[in-house]
């Protein structure tokens, strides 16, 4: 019969230091011995290994099956004694999880790796539901007093809050020298700055976070491939988001816009106040603030209106049918070249329009600087009506002539027949 895929090949069982399999050894000289040893020594070393937990698991059984038929007299020195041969079997099978992580890292038989992984998680969670309260406090209180217990915690969380402290300190002057860097460089838009520098401060806590848990043991092969599957399924569940964060860097790359810009941006028009890599603020005229998602804003026509230093005034005025066309002309010509924010340059442009229903439009489209759009906008249409006022030239409302000619025919025809 073939040879399962999962299971090693048979070899002979080798000499194994004795020192490896020492049950008071340091973890931390148990950790430098593994080093060269191979596959197949490393499998032989988890199971005896693991046949130390078990004796020392079998005891802490033997323990609490005398404990429930005990006197209460005696109840507390058993209690005792299983705390102690607790400790003693955690630390064993923390010696087989360093042994057969470093069996796994050697390439070991994956099967068998889980087996015993699942060995120990096992051992530990049922012993726990068959302890009585007192039992546990007992040992919860000789693992928080335990040098390689709750001590050895309390100093890891110390210094992983130091290290927090430290990495965001470093994160925020990488940040500060990143942002310097980044400014220098031309042609990018303050929305990319900002990107690229938040992008940076928070890739460096990332990378230092995996740095400071490695360094304090921590395993994080496994959070990876947790973090790579779940944003796999996320990547389903959050399309629209994603959605916005590619439409926001095609925002940030090409540039349509920036902070400050008037824009006009699917129906919406306003002073862009801010963009992150999900949504564009945009503050309306009236100070409302509108958050226009970012695929929004990108599958959309966008209209910048402060992209450019000039903009033209379009501005139509109509006069009567009856009113001279050159004194009109004139007057609108000189109100356009006095005003001061006017621009000589493109020269402003009037001139005869429409012949509409009820006047002669003229249009007026004079060129100013952006900023002044509006106040020259106001000021001429309030300049124009005062100068055609003065100058006589009315400005005439919609007018229409209705011929009523069946009525007036029964209304004659009335007035003969009376008389």
């Amino acid at each position: 019969m073939a040879q399962s895929a999962s299971t090693e090949p048979e070899a002979a069982a080798p000499s194994l230091p004795p020192e490896v399999l020492r049950p008071a050894i340091d973890v931390a000289e148990l950790e430098l011995r593994l080093l060269p040893l191979t596959k197949v020594e490393l499998k032989e070393a988890a199971a005896v290994w693991r046949d130390i937990a078990k004796a020392r698991a079998s005891a802490v059984v033997e323990a609490s099956i005398k404990l429930r038929a005990s006197q209460d007299d005696v109840a507390d020195s058993l209690r005792q004694k299983i705390a102690d041969l607790t400790g003693q079997r955690n630390d064993y099978l923390d010696k087989l999880q360093l042994v057969v992580s470093a069996w796994e890292a050697k390439g070991g038989d994956a099967v068998l790796i889980g087996d015993y992984r699942a060995y120990r998680s096992s051992l530990v969670a049922n012993e726990v539901r068959q302890s009585d309260w007192r039992t546990l406090l007992k040992r919860f209180r000789g693992w928080a007093t335990d040098r390689k217990g709750g001590i050895s915690w309390l100093v890891n969380i110390a210094l992983f809050v130091v290290a927090l402290i430290i990495l965001f300190i470093i994160a925020r002057i990488i940040r500060r020298l990143a942002g310097g860097a980044i400014n220098r460089i031309p042609n990018l838009s303050r929305l990319l700055q900002t990107f690229l520098i938040v992008a940076v401060y928070w890739a460096t806590i990332a990378i230092g976070l995996m740095v400071v848990l490695t360094v304090m043991g921590f395993n994080i092969s496994p959070l990876i491939a947790v973090v790579g599957g779940a944003s796999f399924i996320m990547a389903f569940a959050l399309q629209d988001t994603l959605g916005n964060l590619a439409a926001g860097l095609m925002i940030m790359i090409n540039r349509p816009f920036d902070e400050g810009d008037y824009v006009d941006i699917a129906g919406t028009s306003g002073t862009v106040k801010s963009m992150s890599i999900v949504a564009t603020k945009v503050t309306t005229p009236d100070n409302q603030v509108i958050v226009i998602p970012n695929n929004k804003v990108w599958g959309n026509i966008i209209t910048n209106v402060t992209t450019s230093p000039t903009r033209r005034i379009d501005l139509v005025f109509g006069i009567g049918y009856g009113d001279s066309i050159p004194r009109a002309h004139a007057a609108l010509t000189e109100v356009v070249k006095a005003h001061p924010l006017v621009l000589g340059e493109p020269e402003p442009v009037v001139r005869v329009h429409e012949l509409a229903d009820s006047s002669v439009n003229f249009v007026v489209r004079p060129w100013v600087n952006t900023k002044d759009y509006w106040s020259v906008y106001w000021d001429l249409t309030q300049t124009v009506k005062e100068r055609f006022d003065e100058d006589g030239i009315s400005i005439p409302f919609p007018q229409r002539d209705i011929h009523l000619h069946q009525a007036v025919n029964e209304i004659d025809s009335k007035s003969t027949g009376t008389a």
